[in-house]
């Protein structure tokens, strides 16, 4: 499976994005794809993830109420809508995936594929 992340950039405080995973066909039917993001001297965090039956799960307590993700599958896509930026969101966002299970995790070595990732650099 690969999995490649567009759509960073740098947005002011208050702003939005929106970040896209563009993968290749899954083998099975179940699957998973979470959001992480890495900050600058900071450890890897698990921002949320979506599975096959579009069920979300949320991993970071800052993100509530200003993140979203949602999956378009006739072009085998996710996205991360990101609302009303803050500068603390700065970092280097990656989606990566499990293939075979619909169960997601919060542990980055739970999943198998990760794409590149891409920036986001939010200014106050």
């Amino acid at each position: 499976v690969q999995l490649v992340e567009s759509g960073g950039g740098l947005v002011q405080a208050g702003g939005s994005l929106r970040l896209s995973c563009a993968t290749s066909e899954f083998t099975f039917n179940d699957y998973a794809i979470a959001w992480f993001r890495q900050a600058p001297g900071k450890k890897r965090e698990g921002v949320l993830c979506i599975n096959n039956r579009d069920r979300l799960s949320y991993y970071a307590d800052s993100i509530e109420g200003r993140f979203t993700c949602f999956s378009d599958n006739a072009k085998n896509t996710v996205y991360l809508q990101i609302d009303s930026l803050k500068p603390e969101d700065t970092a280097v966002y990656y989606c990566a995936a499990v293939d075979g299970s619909s169960y997601c995790s919060a542990e980055s070595t739970y999943y198998d594929y990760w794409g590149q990732g891409t920036q986001v650099t939010v200014s106050s």
